[in-house]
This record gives structure tokens, sequence and C-alpha cells, in this order.
């Protein structure tokens, strides 16, 4: 593949995976953080900041990683191996926020720490491997992912803000129409699907 080519499917990958293949409402990962940390743009607008990070320095570590442990023969202890790398990352952007910004630390409470067990985190790492991606295509596969989710989770904040003050039914008041709005969202970005399938290189 020429580099023009290489350049353009390195593109592609990155928009299909951030609005084609959404992480969140084509593959329902992240569906915790998502639904809990979205009632304020600001917490919302932190966690995908954060969420981007782990993500794509998740795959970088992990893809050399996975390498090693090949050489080793113990690639059955690949998934142990991407928690312990994932843990280790969440860590370091705790103690950066609780630094820099105590006010955004304290309002994504446990979900902060519960991005080690999120299965958008684990599942794109997962999936790199599992799938055979170069190098390239995992690093496209994270930002897309990542960039989407945090995308998504900021759209979503928006509309729960202006939900908030909607003359919404009273049965429908909160989670309810959330998980409606969710779903709407859902259902727009399935349209995108087969955007790029006569594309070819």
């Amino acid at each position: 593949m020429n580099p023009l080519n290489a350049f353009i499917a390195f593109i592609l990958a990155i928009v299909s995976s951030m609005l084609i293949d959404n992480v969140v409402l084509s593959r329902f990962y992240g569906i915790c953080p998502f639904l809990g940390v979205s009632k304020k743009v600001k917490s919302s607008l932190g966690m995908g900041i954060a969420v981007v990070f782990v993500i794509v320095m998740a795959s970088l570590i992990c893809y050399p990683l996975f390498e090693l442990l090949k050489l080793a023969k113990i690639e059955f202890m690949d998934t142990v191996a991407y928690i312990l790398v994932i843990a280790s990352l969440v860590q370091l952007v705790g103690l950066f926020i609780k630094k820099f910004s105590p006010s955004l630390y304290k309002s994504l409470g446990i979900y902060l720490p519960l991005i080690t067990t999120n299965c958008a985190v684990l599942g794109v790492v997962q999936s790199n491997t599992d799938q055979g991606l170069t190098f390239l295509m995992s690093l496209a596969n994270a930002i897309g992912t990542s960039v989407g989710f945090l995308i998504i989770i900021v759209v979503f904040s928006c509309i729960r803000a202006r939900l908030e003050t909607a003359n919404t039914p009273k049965a429908f008041k909160g989670l309810p129409i959330a998980l409606i709005t969710a779903a709407l969202m859902a259902l727009a970005l399935m349209g995108l699907q087969g955007l790029f399938s006569g594309i070819q290189l």
C-alpha cells in the first residue's frame, strides 16, 4: 500500500470507529460513565478527555506488550497485563486531575477509578490484538473510539442539561428521557452505516 492510501485508510479507520461504529451507541461499551457522569457538561468533558488519554496510551503500550507476551509464549495473560497497564494509567490521570482540578476530581467521584474496569477501554485494547490489527490501525482504532466517546458524552450532556429545563412529562423526567435521547442518537448514527463501503484503496 502506498503512503497516500495508507494515510487515507488511517483517517477512514478513525472516522469509522468514531461515528459509524461508536463505542457507546453502537457497541454499548462504557454505558456506566455515559449515564452517570453526563449530568454536567464539565464532568462529561473531563471524563471524555481522561478516557481519550487512557485508551490511546494503553493502546500504544499494550501493542508491543502483546508481542512480548507472544515471544514468551504467555499470550493468554494478555487481559491481566492490559488491566494492569490501564489501572496504572488511570491512577496517573487521577493524581493529575486531583492536583490541578480538585473540583473536577470531586465531580467525577467513583467514575474516575472505574475507568480501570470501563469495558470501552479494555474492549479497544483487547479487540486490537484479537483482530490482529497493525500498530497503525490499532492507533487509529484507539483515537477514533476514544474521541467518539468524548464527542458523544459531551453532546449527550448538553442535551441532558437542556432537558432539565424542558417541559417533559413527569413520567419521563430524569433517566427515562435520557435513555430515549440516547436511543435517538444511536438511530441517527445508524444512518451512517455503509458510508465508506464503496471506497476502494
